[in-house]
């Protein structure tokens, strides 16, 4: 959907964007992972041309972003900014209705569709007619989310959408936002400095440095086999936390020595993680001796994938 070539972008004598390639796939969550200054972001703006590229191209579904007038391209993009990006003088219903304004949809189609969104985001209708000031910091993201699903464009960019946010209210939004049905059929690319974040909403990560790409895989692929020491290192404090967010209860069940109680068995989705498993288990004490059981079963499934 996405196809990124030797772009390059330099602000005076720092190269930000170092001759980079890369594609996002039709109906993925790609996240760009890095450091702040690693480029990320200069590369997200590119591509709805709020910065122009030194060299290189850029196409969308085909098509070379620069065929079309910036305002036209930014019609089918949804964006997500940095501390939400709400207007403070427009109320929320007004910074909802912005896009779907500009596509002069009809008024009762646009408060239908910002109530769906409001629901499926879990917040209350009364907001509407409130500031963004009167938000608090989880309630203005989801309005920024809001504001950038509604026109349901196919592409969907998102800047550090969830960095401002504290822990609690982040993994809260995180759950929410991986269950909408949105996101099933659209192409995401999504800036974060957070590599806790990538592993839980990225369908693949591309980690990158210094303005170049440094390795682009599922997150399987980029913590099991990491192309250089870089990458290594990069993963290294949080490396045991993010092998337990990606496998799955499912990818270790021939190592459990017997099946888990039908009780537990009750609390599994076809890919429910070995984190989410161990923190449901956790819970109660009639389900110890199948928390032990996973968590052995775990311990020699990593074994054979740890390098």
């Amino acid at each position: 959907m996405i196809r990124i070539e030797g772009v390059s972008k330099s602000f005076g004598s720092n190269k930000a964007v170092d001759t980079i390639s890369f594609e996002a796939n039709d109906k993925e969550i790609l996240v760009l992972l890095g450091i702040s200054g690693c480029g990320k972001t200069t590369t997200l703006k590119m591509i709805n041309r709020l910065i122009e590229p030194d060299s290189g191209n850029i196409f969308i579904n085909g098509n070379n972003i620069t065929d079309q007038k910036p305002e036209e391209l930014r019609k089918n993009i949804g964006f997500v900014m940095q501390h939400a990006g709400l207007f403070p003088h427009y109320t929320v219903a007004q910074n909802i209705a912005i896009v779907p304004n500009l596509l002069k949809w009809e008024k009762q189609k646009t408060q239908n569709r910002t109530v769906e969104l409001l629901e499926k985001l879990h917040l209350p209708e009364d907001l509407l007619k409130v500031y963004p000031n009167e938000l608090s910091g989880g309630q203005q993201q989801r309005i920024g989310i809001a504001r950038a699903l509604i026109a349901d464009t196919p592409v969907l960019l998102m800047d550090e959408p969830f960095g401002a946010l504290d822990n609690i209210t982040k993994s809260a939004i995180h759950n929410e936002f991986k269950n909408l049905d949105e996101l099933k059929n659209k192409t995401t690319i999504l800036v974060t400095h957070d590599v806790v974040e990538a592993f839980e909403l990225g369908h693949r990560i591309c980690l990158m440095d210094q303005g170049k790409v440094v390795q682009i895989g599922s997150p399987a692929e980029i913590l099991y086999h990491p192309v250089n020491d870089f990458v290594k290192d990069f993963f290294a404090s949080n490396r045991l936390m993010l092998e337990y967010k990606i496998a799955s209860v499912q990818s270790v069940e021939s190592f459990l020595k017997k099946p888990l109680s039908p009780q537990a068995q009750k609390q599994l989705t076809k890919n429910t993680a070995i984190w989410e498993m161990l923190q449901i288990l956790s819970t109660e004490k009639v389900y110890n001796e199948d928390y032990e059981a996973l968590l052995q079963a775990f311990n020699q499934y990593r074994k054979l994938q740890t390098v």
